[in-house]
């Protein structure tokens, strides 16, 4: 069964992308802060992302522990939402942070994977967001094991389990 979102042409992401960048480039303006905005589209998801030339402002436009990125995709895509009349997938990125982000969390994934092959057991990990929890179960499906995700948001927390414990959750 097809999903609208997966039908959106290479145009309509593109779109989106652009209305991305003006909303953005108005949210710079407002705040005074210099930087470039890059668009593009990667897996089937326009991503816009800041580059900023000076680096105390770009530290503020990620946040700690990246909430202020966070809250600028939110925005954006609700922006992009109100144009287009359609949800949007949209990736917002700071300075390259959410991919030094991705790869933090793959080292945490193979880390828990290493210790379940090691001991067998079961391994839960700290709560996590969904765009976390999904590189974590990623990774953790690439490596053979199963992972699944518990708890009510915002303490939904992955564990990752040898394949034949697995069976015996469901």
């Amino acid at each position: 069964m097809a999903h609208d979102d997966d039908e959106k042409t290479i145009d309509q992401l593109n779109e989106e992308a652009d209305i991305a960048a003006d909303y953005l480039e108005g949210l710079l303006d407002i705040v005074d802060y210099e930087g470039d905005i890059e668009l593009g589209v990667r897996n089937n998801r326009p991503m816009v992302q800041i580059v900023a030339d000076d680096d105390t402002d770009i530290k503020h436009m990620i946040g700690r522990h990246g909430e202020v990125v966070d809250a600028l995709q939110q925005l954006t895509r609700l922006a992009v939402q109100q144009k287009t009349g359609e949800r949007s997938h949209l990736i917002v990125d700071v300075d390259g942070y959410l991919k030094r982000k991705r790869q933090h969390l793959r080292d945490i994934a193979l880390d828990a994977v290493d210790e379940v092959r090691e001991t067998g057991e079961p391994l839960s990990l700290k709560p996590m967001n969904s765009f976390e929890r999904k590189v974590i179960h990623d990774v953790v499906r690439e490596e053979g094991l199963k992972s699944r995700s518990h708890g009510e948001e915002p303490h939904r927390y992955v564990t990752v389990y040898l394949k034949a414990n697995a069976d015996d959750e469901q």
